[in-house]
C-alpha cells in the first residue's frame, strides 16, 4: 500500500474548510502530483467541495469535471478525497459523507486515498494532525488506515493554530459558495498565495 505525504497547503485547505462549517459536514478533492515516484503519493492541494449539497450528484458531476481539467492545467491529478462528518463524534470511514465519490476516484487513480477529519482534534491548540488518511488495498478491495507524514509537521501545525486564530478558515472558498456566486474562486488562488508565502518563512 502507499504511503503519503500531505503539503502544508492541501492540509491547512482541508482544516479551514471543517473549521468555516463546524456544524456541517464537508468534503472535498485532493490533487496529487503526477509524477509521484513508487508508493509514496505526494498530495500537493486541496479543493474544498460542499458543506451544504454534500450528495447532490449532478453537482458533484459537474465540480469533478471542472476540477480535472483545472488539476490536468496544472500538471497535477485528483489522487484522493477528504471528508468531515457532520457529528463531532462520527470519526469512522463509515459515517463519513458522500464516500461513493472517493470510490470514484479511486477508480480512476489506483493509490488515492480517503482522507477523513477528525473533528475533536480541530482546535485552536492545533498540536497533532486532524486527519486519518486512508489507502485502497488492491488485494482486498477496501480502505485500510495507510502511513502519512506531513510537510514541515510542527511548522505547518503551528501555522494553522496560528491561522485559525484569527479567523482566516473565513476566507476559504468551496464549490457551494462558487455556486452561490461564480465570482468566487474555488481554486481559492488568492489563499494559495498567503500560503505560499507563509512558507517561505519556514
Amino acid at each position: 500500500m502507499c504511503e503519503y505525504k500531505i503539503s502544508e497547503r492541501a492540509y491547512t485547505k482541508l482544516i479551514f474548510h471543517a473549521a468555516k462549517y463546524p456544524h456541517q459536514a464537508v468534503n472535498g478533492l485532493l490533487l496529487a502530483d503526477k509524477n509521484s515516484k513508487g508508493s509514496l503519493v505526494e498530495i500537493v492541494d486541496a479543493i474544498p467541495l460542499f458543506h451544504q449539497c454534500l450528495h447532490v450528484t449532478p453537482m458533484a458531476e459537474i465540480a469533478l469535471m471542472q476540477i480535472d481539467a483545472y488539476a490536468e492545467r496544472e500538471g497535477l491529478v485528483i489522487g484522493g478525497y477528504y471528508a468531515a462528518p457532520e457529528n463531532f463524534y462520527d470519526n469512522q470511514l463509515d459515517k463519513a459523507p458522500a464516500a461513493k465519490i472517493a470510490d470514484k476516484i479511486q477508480e480512476n487513480y489506483k493509490n488515492a486515498c480517503f482522507t477523513l477529519i477528525d473533528n475533536k482534534l480541530v482546535t485552536l491548540e492545533h498540536n497533532r494532525p486532524a486527519i486519518q488518511v486512508y489507502g485502497c488495498s488492491n488485494d482486498l478491495g477496501r480502505w485500510s488506515k495507510a502511513k502519512f507524514t506531513l510537510t514541515h509537521s510542527s511548522q505547518t501545525l503551528e501555522g494553522v493554530s496560528l491561522l485559525l486564530k484569527r479567523g482566516a478558515m473565513r476566507d476559504v472558498i468551496d464549490f457551494d459558495n462558487h455556486l452561490d456566486n461564480p465570482e468566487n474562486d474555488w481554486t481559492n488562488d488568492f489563499l494559495n498565495k498567503s500560503l505560499n508565502d507563509l512558507q517561505k518563512l519556514y
